[in-house]
């Protein structure tokens, strides 16, 4: 599999969960989203207290997917635990090393990107095992972020007739009255973003008491991934932002988002079901 990643200088303006922008080719809304995948199977999305919440199964390695519903090339800025999957810095994303995108199109990603051909698996961990404690970032566990930039579309200049014939008779008049040229009304042209993102130490290893009670991710197995640097213009603003929180079972129980079947006795009765198999088992066999 080979991916693009790209550094682009973009503001960062935040959307809800899941996110939405106008299609630009067509009248309809487009969504942006992320999927938490397990054996290349989503997680169950719990939407509560205007979040996203899943399921961290611990031990287990997942992947995210990231999808394009755009007519045009995007860049996504995608962080773990508060730490960009290419280069693991913690930025703003306008500042953040990116994964491009074609139209229409998605990409999987398995883990962190470690150099050009291979990554390390995310895995559900305890904080204390994850990959945010080595490197002593732990103010941002247990969350994913998805930022999308799209490429800046390249308009035709628009002619507004007299504008250039005002402008010389302004400069003209402060050259009458002995002063400097006026400057010209014309904009400077706009600089492609630089393909070099900025450098990251990891800060050293933080005193906060972590717990392996609460989900964080760590590093799993190498695996191959191809990524090549592409330049690409983008668009200020982002379209959209995307944000997933996960936690284990217990948590999504003490947090509100899942039911806790095993306090109540009748839940468990009430999952009780009258067919199971095909016939009566035998005790003596």
């Amino acid at each position: 599999m080979k991916s693009r990643l790209i550094a682009a200088l973009a503001a960062l303006t935040l959307f809800s969960t899941p996110a939405c922008a106008w299609g630009f080719d067509r009248p309809e809304r487009v969504t942006f989203n992320i999927d938490v995948l397990v054996d290349g199977v989503p997680l169950t999305e719990y939407p509560a207290r205007g979040t996203t919440y899943v399921e961290a199964l611990r031990g287990r390695e997942y992947e995210i997917r990231i999808t394009n519903p755009t007519s045009r090339r995007a860049a996504v800025a995608l962080s773990v635990d508060g730490l960009n999957t290419i280069d693991a810095s913690h930025t703003a994303a306008k500042k953040a090393r990116k994964w491009v995108l074609e139209p229409y199109s998605s990409v999987t990603i398995s883990g962190w990107q470690v150099s050009d051909s291979s990554a390390r698996r995310f895995v559900f961990t305890g904080e204390r095992q994850s990959y945010g404690a080595f490197l002593g970032q732990t103010d941002n566990l247990g969350v994913i972020e998805a930022v999308f930039f799209l490429e800046r579309e390249r308009r035709p200049p628009v002619t507004i007739w007299g504008r250039e014939k005002d402008a010389e008779e302004k400069r003209q008049a402060s050259r009458d009255a002995g002063g400097m040229p006026a400057p010209s009304a014309e904009a400077p042209s706009a600089q492609a973003p630089s393909a070099e993102a900025p450098s990251s130490q990891p800060a050293p290893k933080g005193e906060a008491k972590l717990s392996d009670e609460y989900a964080a991710t760590g590093m799993g197995d190498r695996t191959r991934h191809d990524v090549v640097r592409v330049d690409l213009e983008l668009e200020s603003s982002p379209a959209a932002s995307v944000r997933i929180r996960y936690e284990f079972h217990q948590q999504l129980v003490k947090l509100g988002i899942l039911p806790d079947r095993y306090r109540n006795p009748l839940s468990r009765r009430e999952e009780a079901r009258g067919f199971t198999s095909s016939y009566c088992p035998d005790p003596n066999r």
